[in-house]
């Protein structure tokens, strides 16, 4: 799994970088469709070249390996 720092609120976060608006959109809903596969929404930015999530089990407002897990999927987007 690539790097997921943690931010000022604990949430793990990573920014991605696409080349125009339909690659971050395809991103996003691969993500979201996953997201939802798993019952487990992260927060997500999107923008014309550039989507940032960041994840946190809220319930217990810490890292858990749900959200682990979650990244570590969503970085396999990436490759397929």
């Amino acid at each position: 799994m690539s790097l997921w720092p943690k931010d000022n609120h604990g949430r793990m976060t990573k920014t991605f970088l696409f080349k125009n608006y339909r690659q971050s959109f395809a991103f996003v809903s691969q993500v979201a469709m996953l997201a939802e596969r798993k019952n487990h929404h992260p927060e997500i930015l999107f923008g014309y070249n550039q989507v940032t999530i960041f994840i946190i089990s809220h319930d217990l407002k810490k890292i858990t390996d749900r959200d682990i897990d979650l990244a570590e999927k969503i970085d396999t987007l990436l490759i397929i």
